[in-house]
């Protein structure tokens, strides 16, 4: 690929750092992944101008008078923090017609919302959890279909976001409690899921029109006490500590050939059902006899080096330079007209 003139938004105060930092201060960073794409960036030989995001698209727009940019590499996931406007900037990209990185607005907006997602989902016969959608101000009131455990989370965050042990309820009274925390904490509308017990799964896809599926990772939690459920709590996947202590990691799955084959082909149907381009990771859990459902699929997911999305490509054969050039590659090919 030709050096490109590469306009790279990031959130406001996650403005990566211009010289080379230590592996040390690089890790603890909260601006980790921006500075990996960056310098990454910099170094396959893209002219860079990197501008920080928050309440205002002003700068967006007099970066792309001043710079010229021929692509626009995104790693905003909100906007003015507002998870579900991150679908309004990518909009915006596109009505100045600049390519941009990462998955389109239907895709986002579809994915963003777990509940229509899964309807979607459940449209094309892809096996997702019953579920219950509570607004805000709302009681729940299960239907009968849903059985206890189930798992309380809101409706449109990500990362998981104000789930934790007691996300999992396992009667009526933990159950009214949790759906007002996530009212309450979150200010979203809750979504409250079977809980499916088993193996956590995650999947890595890339493309637009033909797909690239990375082996397929696992998330263990291998000193967890017996009495804990095993889920991605927001402890689980950002505190390293916590991580330690009760061995959570993630690596290849080392499923049987032909599940693997499965899981890697039920994650390119979401990807298609949902309208997702770009890139993204599928989360599934497989019961013990081997049932999969999808809980959830998340467009633009994490790039840093080191974490599940990165180190599934690299298992691949797709260097972490690779990857970059290939997320450029595909935004350069994207043409918005095709949703349409």
């Amino acid at each position: 690929m030709k050096p490109q003139r590469v306009l790279t938004l990031v959130h406001k105060g996650l403005e990566p750092p211009e010289e080379k930092t230590d592996k040390t201060t690089t890790v603890a960073a909260e601006w980790r992944m921006e500075y990996d794409v960056v310098q990454t960036l910099r170094t396959l030989g893209h002219e860079l101008c990197v501008i920080g995001v928050h309440d205002d698209l002003t700068p967006i727009r007099s970066s792309m008078d001043d710079f010229k940019p021929s692509i626009t590499f995104n790693l905003m996931e909100a906007f003015d923090d507002v998870v579900v406007f991150d679908q309004n900037v990518v909009s915006y990209l596109e009505l100045l017609k600049v390519p941009y990185t990462g998955c389109n607005p239907r895709g986002l907006t579809l994915s963003r919302d777990k509940a229509l997602a899964k309807k979607l989902m459940a449209y094309h016969r892809i096996p997702v959890p019953d579920f219950l959608v509570v607004p805000l101000g709302r009681k729940p009131k299960l239907p009968k279909r849903l059985q206890f455990p189930l798992i309380v989370k809101s409706l449109t965050y990500e990362s998981s976001t104000g789930i934790s042990q007691a996300s999992v309820v396992e009667n009526e009274d933990q159950l009214s409690k949790r759906v007002q925390f996530i009212h309450d904490t979150i200010m979203t509308p809750a979504i409250v899921e079977q809980f499916i017990d088993g193996r956590e799964l995650y999947v890595g896809v890339m493309g637009n029109d033909r797909l690239q599926v990375f082996p397929v990772w696992e998330m263990s939690f291998a000193k967890m006490p017996e009495n804990s459920w095993r889920i991605a709590t927001e402890r689980v996947k950002w505190s390293v500590k916590y991580q330690k202590k009760h061995g959570i990691d993630t690596a290849e799955a080392g499923l049987p050939p032909e599940m693997t084959s499965n899981v890697q082909h039920l994650a390119k149907r979401v990807y298609r059902a949902l309208d997702l381009t770009g890139y993204a990771r599928v989360d599934l859990r497989m019961t013990n006899d081997g049932q999969l459902f999808v809980i959830e699929a998340n467009p633009n997911p994490q790039l840093a080096q080191g974490e599940d999305f990165a180190e599934s490509a690299r298992r691949a054969g797709v260097s972490y330079a690779k990857l970059i050039e290939r997320i450029v590659g595909l935004g350069l090919q994207w043409r918005p007209s095709r949703m349409a």
